[in-house]
């Protein structure tokens, strides 16, 4: 249940999560596996795949404790870390799992995701054709989408060896209609910024501003989304942080109570963010009444 990502360029700009130190992440990878933590998400491009490689040397003489869960369908340069473009047809599908098979160090990818969340539809059965390839040559175990669609969800869905959607959702925003098809079909539902890209940590404020080699640099804390975000997450900071929770454990809990498919995959910068992830399994999920709680002070 937690993501890993590195610098990666398009147009010339950084699109990470500004300065990452491979051996802190290395550490923070062992002690999440010892927390209990058995689910890594990353992806080919996080990085231009330098998450992968730092992933495999992290989980080195590890590999069979942890489900891999990783993506596909990005075109990037491994040397100038700039990303450019998309593609996903048969041949590139192939071409870039076995380049994730090396860098990730393993023989298998438990989960292979793919990564352009807006394919057209028409393009889903040549997919899902060289998956299920891929499953029968033993590359990869099963296939999801990260698409926060519900019809493209839904049509993923069909593929025999289709186990999970990976979208947003968080307890301020979330496509309800996507996590029904997860439920529809019994697929997990990754949840992608389960956090709010760290809004949910509470270390946010109308004065902060973050550096241009943040993805978030360009966020408003005065106006805007995410001022909304920021005061709607003030009106229920006392729920989630009830029973002595932090705002993310709460935030956490909010999803695990959410629905029995929802699988949250924080990302982390640190050892200190695992802790607090990992140690929101220590909680579990928040109750009806909190649930309904929330519920009603959103909908004020």
């Amino acid at each position: 249940m937690l993501g890993h990502r590195g610098p990666i360029y398009r147009g010339g700009k950084q699109r990470g999560w500004g300065e990452v130190d491979d051996g802190v992440s290395i550490r923070a990878v062992h002690q999440a596996l010892e927390m209990g933590v058995n689910f890594v998400d990353t992806a080919a491009v996080y990085g231009a795949g330098h998450s992968e490689r730092v992933l495999a040397r992290a989980l080195e003489g590890k590999r069979d404790e942890v489900v891999i869960a990783t993506k596909f369908g990005m075109v990037f340069d491994e040397e100038t870390k700039e990303e450019s473009g998309r593609r996903a047809d048969r041949d590139s599908v192939r071409r870039e799992c076995e380049a994730s098979l090396r860098r990730l160090g393993t023989d298998r990818i438990d989960l292979y995701q793919l990564h352009i969340g807006d394919l057209d539809l028409e393009r889903v059965p040549e997919v899902l054709g060289v998956l299920e390839e891929l499953v029968d040559d033993g590359k990869i175990r099963a296939y999801g989408w990260s698409t926060d669609d519900p019809d493209r969800a839904r049509a993923f869905a069909e593929g025999f060896h289709c186990a999970a959607m990976q979208q947003r959702l968080n307890v301020l925003e979330g496509n309800e209609e996507t996590l029904a098809v997860c439920e529809q079909h019994d697929l997990a539902s990754l949840n992608r910024g389960p956090l709010g890209m760290g809004l949910l940590t509470g270390k946010f404020d109308r004065d902060t501003s973050l550096p241009e080699t943040d993805v978030r640099s360009g966020w408003d804390f005065r106006e805007g989304d995410a001022a909304e975000r920021l005061e709607r997450l003030q009106n229920i900071r006392d729920v989630l942080t009830s029973d002595g929770r932090t705002l993310a454990q709460g935030a956490l809990g909010w999803l695990w109570a959410r629905s029995k498919n929802t699988v949250p995959i924080p990302g982390f910068k640190t050892v200190e963010q695992i802790e607090e992830n990992a140690d929101a399994l220590q909680f579990g999920p928040l109750t009806d009444g909190q649930m309904e709680q929330i519920e009603d002070l959103i909908s004020r």
